[in-house]
């Protein structure tokens, strides 16, 4: 059955190139209206133009689609406001928010400094809060919503000289796991893109045949189906160069110490059984980590937990 999105809305932030282009233009050959976000800066976030964002939209609708530009800068939530409403007085409502806009300030966390730290969770993490919380009620009105975080594997996995960028892609990711709770309920999905493409803000980082691999639009499936009505919820799902797979954040089962040896040399002793990997699983929410501790802590000194 082909994924469509025939009546739907979409935003899609930092979308006058690379990835968010290529997600736009997928999102509207399948039917949705979207809203072209993007300031038209630099990589780095100086700048800014419409240019990009008419560009896109002239494509989208020479396809025979349905678009509008919008030049919000993601960081200033009184824009972001000003964009929904665009959306809303426009269409009425909005269905889908890929949250992609981003810059980069890369430097070693002893050369960089406070301000391009700031700026980066700015854009990112405080970004995605700031375009999440805008459509929010929104989406809980409609009882129906799905919204893309875009995370990092250097976030999940940490990557040199991105202390910044990846402390607000991992920030994304307690979002995520958060919101895909509080939204249930009102049929409102949350899921993570981790991507791998070769736009401007990877360009002279990798060899040239591998950036020729990795397109942005290898990745862009991996979104639309994300925020297909039948989308899984509080996933992060990494793409690249056609290849797909699921990052989990899992805990070991761990080891329940006696008093004793609740000491930082007990931890030293038993520590090949508190890593060992057997039995690690992915955790669904916060209290299943309590649950597990309690339960352990209760078989090991024989009491009941009422």
């Amino acid at each position: 059955m082909t994924i469509r999105y025939d009546g739907k809305v979409a935003i899609v932030t930092g979308a006058g190139q690379g990835l968010g282009r290529s997600h736009a233009l997928a999102l509207a050959a399948r039917g949705a209206r979207v809203v072209i976000n993007d300031l038209g800066g630099a990589k780095d976030g100086t700048g800014g133009s419409s240019e990009a964002a008419q560009a896109v939209v002239a494509e989208i609708e020479a396809a025979g689609g349905e678009a509008i530009a919008n030049g919000a800068n993601v960081a200033k939530f009184d824009e972001v406001e000003a964009m929904v409403q665009q959306a809303m007085d426009a269409w009425g409502r909005v269905d889908i928010l890929v949250n992609n806009a981003g810059i980069l300030r890369d430097k070693s966390f002893g050369k960089g400094s406070m301000e391009d730290f700031r700026l980066v969770l700015d854009v990112h993490l405080l970004g995605t809060v700031y375009c999440t919380k805008a459509v929010w009620d929104i989406m809980k009105a409609q009882e129906y919503g799905r919204i893309v975080v875009t995370t990092s594997s250097s976030g999940l996995y940490g990557n040199f000289g991105q202390a910044n960028y990846g402390s607000a892609k991992m920030g994304v990711i307690g979002m995520m796991n958060t919101l895909a709770q509080e939204g249930a309920k009102y049929n409102i999905r949350i899921n993570a893109l981790a991507p791998t493409a070769g736009t401007r803000m990877t360009e002279g980082l990798m060899p040239e045949k591998a950036f020729e691999l990795l397109t942005p639009e290898t990745v862009t499936p991996a979104v639309l189906y994300l925020v297909s009505e039948d989308s899984p919820a509080r996933t992060i799902l990494a793409a690249g160069a056609g290849s797909y797979a699921v990052a989990k954040i899992v805990e070991t089962e761990g080891r329940w110490l006696p008093e004793a040896e609740q000491t930082p040399e007990g931890i030293a002793a038993h520590w090949d059984e508190i890593t060992a990997t057997a039995g690690e699983r992915a955790l669904n929410a916060g209290f299943e980590q309590t649950a597990k501790m309690l339960t352990q802590a209760a078989e090991g000194l024989g009491i009941k937990l009422d």
